[in-house]
């Protein structure tokens, strides 16, 4: 074991009394050291719970012969960090996560880790921990909230955001905003659509690095508890079997999760996620291979934001191994990837079967035939560009209309707000990407406001920086090369004519090529005066087609 060389002999005997410090028996010293990634803190709903999975943890280690040592990692809620400069500080937690996991796992000489994330950066920053460090580690999220109600209907997150935008356009009343305020987001947990986080986390049982549930059990339920022990047993097995997550997260797995990705409609947020986690793998992940897979892979759930299905129902249907089984009878899925549990893909989704055809659509009867991510590129977006195709409505899948372009979010707010965006408008926000931004911000406020006003039929919005999972409509994020990084992006003046078509992956800027040969000569990206963190982060951060990976 690892932590052998830090406790035997008599020259570790300094170490053995900071473990008799911590009130270690000599006992407990002698077992496996598994430490445990507590994501819990007081400010984000998906959170709030995490101390009684981790300490549910505990015993399942415990009981499987193991020591277990908590300590911590940061989470940012980007509801809370949303619509202001707050969300500067939320993609960027990821590769802080990842830094910090390894320091403390390495530091200390932990023979394996129980990885108990939640929200949005937490999960792909604690699986990027996992691959970096490379040592046995299963993973056990905190769980969905459940839906809310309103009026009879069930609402999530999106819910809320899209009430501001119907508010702010006279159709509904203050008090019914209020109603929503209050009923919207009921319980602890992730918010209960198909968002970023529950993308993540259903994409952590599709990866094999999760057992069965681990991405839509409600945070509620006592069944949470039970996993969050059998996850604490399954660690020591991994421990004894020496599995390691590179054993697990190969190139194969990483080809399941983009195809769960297409059939579950997950967040845009996964086309960042995944190649950062590929890439601690050593496995590069190409956009253009998302667009492949999902050529072929149906599109099988329409979960919030794209239909009014929850992550609740999700699990009753049979979750992410029933959506998988679906998968297989294509041949769409490597079934002989190993898993956290020690089984195959094959072996572990053999006996899921979907039981509810409205939740979770047969194979041969999907809501598309391909999958729910689009990646699009053009004169535009020569290096790519991201869409939640599941999540727009039939007309905007093709369309033209004048930019009407925005330096920052706050500006395309405050015109959305003051009704100055008509339809048939393509919003462009810009200087919101990885480096630009800094920090590639959500657009969800002005999103949800075009679809809360009534334009989600009419108007499409494009930006360098990203969305939130509960974002939906003619959305096309991750323009690449973005503005600060002399994108093209960067040159296109009010009125042009942008041209998305979204069956044929395709975003071009519809001007005379040597016009815009004379704009990019002339241009020069602007800058921002920065400091602390963000000015480091920008500095060495890749472009958002790469997973905004920092450059080493």
């Amino acid at each position: 074991m690892v932590s052998d060389s830090i406790k035997n002999g008599a020259q570790n005997a300094p170490h053995r009394a900071l473990y008799h410090a911590l009130g270690m028996t000599e006992e407990e010293i002698k077992r496996p050291m598994v430490g445990i990634v507590s994501s819990y803190n007081e400010i984000v709903p998906g959170h709030m719970n995490i101390d009684k999975i981790v300490e549910a943890v505990r015993i399942g280690v415990a009981m499987a012969g193991g020591t277990p040592v908590v300590f911590p990692a940061i989470a940012v809620c980007d509801g809370i960090a949303m619509g202001h400069k707050g969300m500067k500080y939320s993609l960027v937690t990821r590769d802080l996560i990842a830094d910090s996991t390894e320091a403390m796992a390495l530091a200390h000489g932990f023979d394996a880790l129980v990885m108990v994330p939640n929200c949005d950066k937490n999960v792909p920053g604690l699986l990027m921990a996992a691959a970096r460090l490379n040592i046995p580690a299963v993973f056990v999220s905190g769980g969905p909230m459940l839906a809310g109600h309103v009026d009879g209907a069930k609402t999530s997150f999106s819910s809320i955001s899209e009430a501001v935008g119907q508010y702010n356009a006279g159709k509904i009343s203050l008090e019914k905003l209020k109603e929503y305020e209050c009923k919207t987001c009921p319980t602890c947990g992730s918010c209960s659509g198909m968002y970023t986080a529950n993308s993540m986390n259903c994409l952590t049982e599709a990866l094999g690095m999760g057992l069965k549930g681990n991405g839509t059990i409600p945070a509620v339920y006592s069944a949470r508890i039970e996993l969050a022990k059998h996850a604490g047993m399954t660690v020591m097995e991994l421990l004894r079997n020496d599995i390691r997550p590179r054993d697990i997260m190969t190139e194969k797995a990483f080809h399941n999760a983009l195809t769960v990705d297409m059939a579950l409609g997950c967040s845009t947020n996964s086309m960042l996620h995944l190649p950062a986690i590929a890439h601690e793998c050593g496995i590069e992940i190409n956009l253009d291979i998302a667009n492949n897979i999902s050529a072929v892979t149906p599109n099988l759930c329409h979960l919030a934001p794209a239909g009014r299905t929850y992550i609740e129902e999700l699990d009753e249907a049979g979750g992410v191994y029933a959506v998988m089984n679906e998968l297989s009878k294509k041949n769409l899925l490597n079934t002989d990837c190993m898993t956290v549990t020690g089984k195959t893909v094959g072996e572990n989704i053999k006996d899921c079967v979907n039981l509810n055809t409205e939740v979770i659509r047969p194979i041969d009867n999907p809501y598309s035939e391909t999958g729910g991510i689009a990646v699009l590129r053009g004169n535009l977006a020569p290096d790519g560009s991201v869409v939640k195709r599941s999540a727009v409505a039939p007309e905007m899948l093709v369309h033209q209309g004048p930019a009407r372009v925005f330096e920052c979010e706050e500006d395309a707010q405050s015109a959305i707000n003051a009704g100055k965006i008509h339809p048939g408008d393509v919003v462009v926000i810009r200087y919101e990407g990885p480096k630009g931004g800094p920090g590639m911000r959500e657009m969800l406020n002005p999103t949800s406001a075009i679809m809360g006003m009534g334009l989600g039929g009419s108007v499409a919005l494009i930006t360098d920086g990203r969305f939130s999972g509960a974002t939906r409509g003619a959305c096309i994020g991750h323009v690449s090369p973005e503005a600060a990084d002399g994108g093209m992006i960067g040159v296109v003046k009010e009125g042009d004519i942008i041209s998305i078509n979204i069956p044929e992956n395709k975003l071009e800027l519809l001007v005379d090529k040597a016009e815009l040969d004379k704009r990019m000569a002339d241009f020069v990206p602007k800058t921002k005066e920065l400091s602390g963190y963000l000015k480091r982060y920008s500095a060495l951060v890749s472009s958002g087609a790469k997973g905004a990976i920092l450059n080493k």
